[in-house]
């Protein structure tokens, strides 16, 4: 079923949910900044674990910017802990197994974007795979589910929308770096400065 995407300066979709470990996710006006809204497929998927591990490396960099964010798997809490919260993230990661987030944002699979992976993007999946150790365990939902990243400001506008065309296709991160992202951008962070 194909969903309806999300336009930049549109309004997020507003929502109420915890993280894996019981936790309150706030919404997006209790936080002084911006959110980074991700999506990912399963919980031990080895490239939303290689994603995660990037997330981590740069997490100081992205809170320096004003953004922190929220990761959303398709997956069990039991599943997160065991696999891509076994990573110790200093984010929230969130369980929808329903899949309520993933409609409500128009998140979509697509068995075009699952061959992609495999045909174009072989030395991702060996680097996840091979170099990092993420050997892909248990699946839920759909396993060509495509990622997607939402960057959301403190009013609940869509400031970047980002929808990946294969498995292992997120949102640049040079693109949360960049000062002319949005003049939103640089705001918010100059309010985290006070």
């Amino acid at each position: 079923m194909i969903q309806t995407q999300l336009k930049s300066s549109g309004r997020a979709p507003a929502f109420v949910t915890r993280d894996w470990q019981g936790n309150p996710i706030e919404p997006f006006g209790s936080h002084p900044g911006m959110t980074l809204l991700s999506f990912y497929r399963y919980a031990s998927c080895p490239l939303c674990n290689l994603r995660i591990r990037e997330l981590i490396t740069k997490h100081q960099q992205i809170l320096n910017k004003g953004i922190r964010i929220l990761a959303v798997f398709q997956s069990p809490l039991e599943r997160i802990a065991h696999y891509v919260g076994s990573q110790s993230p200093p984010f929230p990661l969130i369980p929808d197994p329903d899949l309520n987030l993933y409609r409500l944002y128009g998140v979509e699979s697509s068995w075009r974007g699952f061959a992609r992976a495999w045909t174009l993007g072989i030395p991702k999946v060996y680097r996840a795979v091979v170099a990092n150790g993420f050997l892909p365990g248990s699946m839920e939902n759909e396993i060509h589910r495509l990622p997607a990243d939402f960057l959301i400001d403190q009013s609940g506008q869509l400031i970047d929308v980002y929808y990946g065309r294969d498995i292992g296709d997120h949102i640049p991160l040079e693109r949360l770096f960049s000062d002319s992202l949005n003049p939103a951008l640089k705001m918010s962070r100059m309010g985290n400065q006070t």
